[in-house]
């Protein structure tokens, strides 16, 4: 066994590197809108509802996976056996999906459901994982691996469509770089095989630090200061018994159901806004695909790192107010300035920056409040609000376009961002946290 403060066997930045590896993956949840341009038109024919039914349905996946069986399973046997198991359930569902000869009902299947739960299982263990390596930067290095996530969009989006910005029919993607055309069908199995290898790539990484494991010069706090820094655990139970949990609950909620709904339908929304005023359907694809696959992903990986630095420096709980309120004004604004080019460029940036930064952010708070050593088993029920929240957003955003009512999903989501910052001011740390805080001092 490793004594406290000792250098440990592995280097602790490795695990960073393989968790980024697994996140990347993991982040063509967020490249959906890529195919649902092509998958309202022949052969397919699916309704702009029906394209946000399965993005939801692997959200709600992957959070009730991570929350029911990833947190609790990686706990007993480990990040590394729970994170290969979800690459090969996520590969799996795409490779169904793109076996299923385009069936509505076999990709609700294969990447909603199977992938969903893929993600769920694998997403836990890098969190979890880090979070024991790197208590001393707990913010810049959730930072570090959920920009992954946000990065891995970018990826696959760009794969998908084409870095040319072309019709989106997926051949300027891959068959653009290869020379060849490649299906839907055949897109979804090529991702099936290389989600499988690279998250087992990036699972040989997933290990937990020896017991007693301290990072080197770095001293845990004690006494009053360790309430905010994680020196105090609590059970699931205890934590789902305080109304800080449901404080977060509710903030991460909002913030999932604003930046899903907008993940989901960007390119509908942004597509029919821009031809409404006066763009040619073929400007208009392009513009959106550069919103989403540039403007947004790329804002979303940094919003996630930068989020993540400045909550070590101004705090959790104003950290979350600020992105919160950040939102609501940006969503509200977005309804209205989305038929401009550069409007929609900037409304896309300002969301995808704040909703990136909800994840290190929520991931830190969940540490700091309930403690480091049970973050693997109680962020994923904080996390929960998210696949809650992906429910709503995206199915929301389909029945408004299906509609021709967006306004019923960007204003109404706006002003609950703002009310969400609201919350946000009023969370203080759990009372437990405090007493056992004030006992460890009066002890020392």
């Amino acid at each position: 066994m490793q004594a406290s403060g000792t250098a440990p066997t592995v280097n602790r930045w490795w695990i960073v590197a393989g968790g980024i590896l697994i996140m990347l993956c993991l982040g063509a949840i967020y490249a959906w809108s890529a195919f649902t341009g092509a998958l309202t038109e022949a052969p397919f024919g699916f309704s702009r509802t029906q394209t946000q039914v399965i993005f939801s349905a692997g959200l709600a996946s992957f959070a009730l996976w991570m929350a029911l069986v990833a947190g609790r399973w990686q706990r007993r046997a480990g990040p590394r056996v729970v994170a290969l198991t979800g690459g090969l359930v996520l590969g799996l569902g795409y490779v169904v999906a793109g076996m299923s000869g385009g069936s509505f009902w076999g990709i609700l299947l294969g990447v909603g459901l199977l992938g969903g739960a893929g993600i769920g299982l694998a997403y836990v263990c890098p969190v979890a994982t880090l979070l024991k390596w790197f208590p001393d930067m707990k913010g810049l290095i959730n930072g570090l691996a959920f920009a992954g996530f946000g990065f891995g969009a970018l990826i696959w989006i760009k794969l998908t469509e084409g870095f040319a910005f072309g019709p989106l029919n997926l051949t300027p993607g891959w068959g653009g770089l290869f020379g060849m055309g490649w299906s839907v069908n055949q897109v979804f199995l090529l991702y099936g095989v290389l989600f499988a290898l690279l998250v087992g790539l990036g699972s040989r990484a997933m290990i937990n630090p020896p017991a007693g494991y301290l990072p080197a010069g770095w001293t845990p706090p004690t006494g009053q200061a360790a309430q905010l820094a994680g020196g105090v655990d609590f059970s699931e139970r205890e934590m789902v018994a305080t109304p800080q949990f449901w404080g977060l609950f509710f903030i991460f909620l909002v913030a999932a159901t604003s930046g899903l709904m907008v993940i989901g339908i960007i390119r509908l929304f942004g597509g029919e806004s821009l031809a409404a005023r006066g763009m040619s359907a073929t400007d208009a694809l392009l513009v959106t695909g550069t919103a989403m696959g540039l403007f947004y992903a790329l804002a979303n990986g940094f919003g996630r790192i930068l989020w993540g630095k400045v909550s070590d420096v101004i705090g959790r709980r104003n950290s979350l107010a600020l992105l919160s309120a950040l939102q609501g004004v940006t969503m509200i604004a977005f309804f209205y300035a989305a038929g401009s080019e550069v409007g929609l460029y900037l409304c896309a940036t300002l969301i995808g920056f704040n909703f990136g930064g909800n994840f290190p952010v929520f991931a830190s708070i969940t540490a700091d409040y309930f403690g480091n050593r049970n973050v693997g088993t109680n962020f994923p029920l904080v996390f929960l609000a998210y696949g809650f929240g992906g429910v709503v957003g995206p199915i929301l955003g389909g029945i408004a376009g299906d509609q021709q009512a967006w306004v019923w999903g960007f204003i109404p989501a706006g002003i609950a961002c703002i009310v969400a910052s609201v919350v946000a001011m009023g969370l203080l740390p759990p009372r437990k946290a405090v007493r056992e805080a004030g006992a460890g001092a009066s002890a020392g």
